[in-house]
């Protein structure tokens, strides 16, 4: 793990949670960039989700595998995947279990750069309350956003004790996000009502069309 100088984050942030940025893939389909160093609106992406996220939660890591001196310069922990050979974001999600200080994950990746705090106060607000989403029974199961059409697998409220079910997953060579959470029986946080926090970028086009829906909306 490449750690940072930990960046002090208020005690008084409302959500008990750790908020974990997905930064560690390769981005094979951007021409190998760095997702979470891309420019968006002139700035990182990382940075305009730690300006969205980092007042809202107690601990925030960023997990990356390259790029790590630039990640540290943020000031808070950058932690690296316990497996090699950039295996995909669960393998961000277990070590970030493994770390983390409190009773849950926050998870969001580090190419989405609509998304705001809203997002932090949709998926953490039952934990602060007797308000619990429909079906929920325990707070010892995943949720996981939905944005009216499927089911958005990286961005989830994770509890810390089902570690161990993810590593039983991980070690049976299995990596899809989605197919983990399903097997773990998830709950749905219905955010229907925006659906342009789940736009992201994956490949030149797609970072090209936010930017030009972005201006359009700053000129109406």
């Amino acid at each position: 793990m490449n750690q940072a100088s930990d960046k002090s984050i208020a005690h008084t942030a409302p959500y008990p949670v750790t908020a974990v940025i997905l930064a560690g893939g390769k981005g094979r389909r951007l021409q190998g960039q760095d997702k979470g160093l891309v420019h968006f609106q002139n700035r990182p992406i990382i940075d305009i989700l730690l300006e969205a996220i980092a007042p809202y939660v107690v601990e925030l890591f960023i997990n990356a595998n390259r790029n790590l001196d630039t990640y540290a310069d943020y000031g808070y922990p950058v932690i690296r995947d316990d497996r090699k050979g950039f295996q995909g974001p669960l393998a961000g999600i277990s070590t970030a279990l493994s770390q983390a200080s409190t009773s849950h994950i926050l998870t969001l990746p580090c190419d989405g750069p609509l998304l705001t705090a809203a997002y932090v106060n949709r998926m953490c607000h039952f934990l602060t309350t007797s308000e619990t989403p429909a079906k929920a029974t325990t707070k010892m199961q995943p949720i996981v956003a939905h944005d009216g059409k499927r089911l958005q697998a990286v961005h989830a409220l994770i509890p810390v004790s089902i570690r161990d079910d993810l590593e039983t997953f991980l070690h049976s060579g299995k990596r899809g996000v989605g197919e983990w959470l399903l097997h773990s029986s998830v709950i749905y946080r219905d955010c229907s009502d925006h659906p342009e926090w789940f736009q992201n970028i994956n490949t030149p086009a797609q970072l090209d069309s936010l930017q030009q829906a972005a201006l359009r909306r700053r000129e109406i």
